[in-house]
């Protein structure tokens, strides 16, 4: 009895690991964030695994009868779209189900994006915290007024749609001055990594509109 959490790549197919692969194959069912996303990857590792869907959507309808099925013996895998499931993806529910029905998790190590982007900031990263997307409206204020005084790095999600709008946010409530870094296009052709203040960087995207996934990491306050 037992759920798999399986990493995916962020970009790079060649991020996928032996492990992640013989998982995916030997597992009687996986379940997808996207099938037809997850079936490119699955083709390229020649992969024959049923696979059904299980995203933000359904999944609070379909994680009773999932954890029924591992317990009646049935060996299953949860990915997302890409990196790690559950970490600003679909998986906390069916995990946290599972625990409470005594059913064993095995998360593979693997694919993430807020790791290589924390790394190669240049910001200090022996204490961080990890903000995933802030509330797009209600509590955002709230939200960026209490991590104004945060001390840790911290590190957030973002589209490229909003990168700007945030990054002036930022600027507001942490100081313009503030150092940081915006990573896009983590591990595939175009991956890019600007550093400077908050505002510098503002500047720079509203005159270079980006592209792809972000991850924003931004200095804590000074003791």
């Amino acid at each position: 009895m037992k759920l798999y959490v399986v990493p995916t790549p962020i970009g790079n197919l060649e991020d996928m690991t032996f492990r992640a692969v013989r998982t995916l194959r030997e597992v009687d069912l996986i379940l997808a964030e996207d099938t037809r996303t997850s079936a490119f990857l699955l083709k390229h590792y020649d992969i024959a695994t049923p696979m059904i869907s299980h995203h933000k959507f359904n999944e609070h309808k379909t994680v009773e009868g999932i954890v029924q099925r591992i317990r009646q013996g049935e060996k299953i895998a949860l990915i997302s779209d890409a990196g790690t499931p559950a970490i600003s993806d679909p998986g906390f529910l069916i995990v946290r189900h599972c625990v409470e029905n005594a059913v064993e998790v095995e998360c593979l190590p693997g694919a993430t994006a807020f790791v290589p982007a924390l790394v190669a900031s240049g910001l200090p990263n022996d204490r961080f915290c990890f903000e995933g997307f802030l509330p797009p409206k209600k509590g955002r204020q709230t939200r960026l007024t209490q991590l104004a005084a945060e001390t840790r790095t911290m590190v957030f999600y973002e589209s490229p749609f909003r990168l700007v709008k945030t990054l002036t946010q930022f600027s507001e409530y942490f100081g313009a001055e503030r150092k940081a870094s915006v990573s896009r296009e983590i591990s595939k052709f175009y991956e890019d990594t600007q550093r400077g203040a908050l505002q510098e960087l503002a500047e720079h995207f509203t005159q270079h509109p980006p592209k792809g996934e972000i991850v924003i990491v931004v200095a804590g306050k000074e003791d």
